[in-house]
């Protein structure tokens, strides 16, 4: 878990750069009240499949925060969500793509309300997280784990 939590969402320095996936695999869901919870059960679904299930509810809570951000602030009404699950050699990404152009924020949430907390919780969990510009509308939240080497084949 990192030490620090960032205001900003962290950018990979240079010589972090991911190597090319391993794995991946990517879903699209409909923009419903239900898909942080599937995106939640594809993701484990996933990570179970390759045997990569270390820091598995880090991950799920993680998947799930960004997909509820997803749907409730970013993918526009009638559209869908795109959830990725990038396997690396060292580094398990999940990416959330929406729709929407407004760029998430970290905030700091009131104690009277029952929401604004999701990317603190990404923050403080996820190795890294951020925000990327993707071609046409909307963007990429993404937050990464670092895991063991994957074995070779």
């Amino acid at each position: 878990m990192p030490s620090t939590l960032p205001d900003e969402p962290d950018t990979l320095a240079p010589g972090q750069a991911l190597d090319g996936a391993v794995e991946h695999e990517t879903k699209l869901f409909d923009r419903r009240r239900t898909t942080p919870s599937a995106a939640r059960s594809f993701v484990a679904e996933t990570l179970t499949q390759w045997g990569r299930t270390e820091r598995l509810d880090d991950i799920r809570l993680c998947t799930s925060e960004l997909a509820t951000n997803a749907v409730m602030h970013g993918a526009p009404p009638g559209s869908q969500v795109l959830v990725r699950v990038e396997l690396h050699a060292t580094v398990l990404r999940i990416e959330v793509h929406d729709g929407g152009n407004a760029r998430p924020e970290k905030r700091e949430a009131r104690e009277t309300t029952a929401d604004g907390r999701g990317l603190l919780l990404v923050s403080a969990i996820a190795d890294h997280w951020g925000v990327e510009e993707r071609p046409g509308p909307g963007k990429c939240v993404w937050a990464s784990f670092h895991h063991g080497v994957v074995p070779a084949c």
